[in-house]
């Protein structure tokens, strides 16, 4: 599977929408999805088909706010799970912040063992947990943070 890594724009916006109705109990709406694009302190981007040009295999997103950075969502069509998307997505936010953040966060099902262990392969550690967070089913949310070491501080 060949797949290219793109700043999200308006013509995945449809295609992303239907991923999140297909991944999330609680889906971002088309309308949610447009004002992201268009907050300054937001970046989202796309997994797209290499081979077929437009066809959105997944996307993440990130928001950024002083030093510290939240990740709103990360999803994958379930024709492309386990081909290196969802890492390629993380590893991108993941370099950003290298250079730009003192940590990222996120929140997880806990009963997401195969999202866990992705984050946890690449640096992220359980910060906490928020009691019956995801509602549709209810259950509780796993608080993952990876922290990075600025240079004056290593």
């Amino acid at each position: 599977m060949y797949y290219e890594i793109v700043p999200m724009d308006r013509s995945h916006i449809p295609q992303i929408a239907a991923l999140e109705r297909e991944c999330f109990s609680d889906p971002w709406s088309e309308n949610l999805l447009e004002d992201a694009l268009f907050d300054p302190q937001a970046s989202f981007i796309v997994a797209q088909d290499s081979e077929e040009e437009g066809n959105v295999l997944g996307y993440a997103g990130l928001h950024a706010v002083l030093d510290e950075g939240y990740i709103d969502n990360i999803a994958v069509h379930p024709d492309a799970r386990r081909h290196g998307v969802a890492s390629a997505l993380l590893d991108v936010f993941c370099r950003f912040g290298e250079i730009n953040l003192a940590f990222l966060t996120l929140e997880v099902r806990k009963s997401n063992t195969a999202a866990i262990a992705l984050y946890e392969k690449n640096g992220f550690r359980w910060a906490g947990l928020r009691p019956g967070y995801y509602q549709h089913p209810r259950e509780d949310a796993v608080i993952m943070t990876r922290e990075f070491k600025k240079e004056e501080e290593a």
